[in-house]
């Protein structure tokens, strides 16, 4: 169960920032013993793959704050956030339940990397799709401070995934009532631009 929980909280950070759970997967099995990765993630705690993550996590922190460019960012990381998502929870889930799911050989193994990957997903569309709504509504103004925020609740999550896994029960929900706002409020605009398209203009 709680494999689930911190694979499962990883997944949904790594939706929001892709190189938030990686990082922070990789430093704490680097340099505590809350999460002794399998011989098939051991990578993730190499100096040299923790450097480079610090590096992309900072292009992703600043190009996730330029309105315009973060949309372009996001269709980038269409695939580099579901792919984070499944490592996260593969390596995460594998280094509470003692399996190693990457030198495993029979394929049932694999539903965590499978699992991480489709929630990351999930959590990187509704990101995605509510992103242009914010800054269209806010002029641009509001993406930055969302994006922040985002960063904020990717790192707090990817944490609380690895210390206290029960808490993601609380987290994950609000998480997606957040989701399903935007993504309602981004329908309901593009409903009253297609009706106003429709009416045009009054004389």
């Amino acid at each position: 169960m709680l494999e689930i929980l911190t694979g499962t909280g990883l997944a949904s950070a790594a939706g929001l920032n892709a190189y938030v759970p990686l990082l922070v997967v990789g430093l704490i099995a680097r340099y505590t013993d809350l999460l002794p990765l399998g011989a098939g993630w051991q990578w993730l705690e190499n100096p040299f793959v923790l450097i480079v993550l610090g590096v992309l996590l900072v292009l992703e922190f600043a190009a996730d704050k330029i309105p315009g460019v973060d949309s372009v960012n996001d269709v980038v990381q269409t695939i580099v956030r579901p792919t984070s998502g499944g490592i996260t929870f593969g390596a995460g889930a594998s280094a509470l339940s003692g399996a190693d799911l990457a030198a495993a050989s029979d394929g049932g193994s694999w539903w965590p990397v499978v699992s991480g990957v489709v929630i990351a997903l999930v959590f990187h569309v509704l990101k995605a799709v509510a992103r242009p709504v914010l800054n269209a509504v806010t002029f641009g103004a509001g993406g930055p401070v969302v994006s922040t925020v985002e960063d904020v609740v990717s790192f707090a999550t990817s944490i609380l995934a690895v210390v206290l896994p029960i808490l993601i029960l609380v987290v994950l929900p609000l998480l997606l009532l957040v989701g399903a706002w935007a993504w309602r409020r981004r329908r309901r605009r593009a409903a009253l631009r297609k009706a106003g398209a429709e009416n045009g203009p009054e004389f």
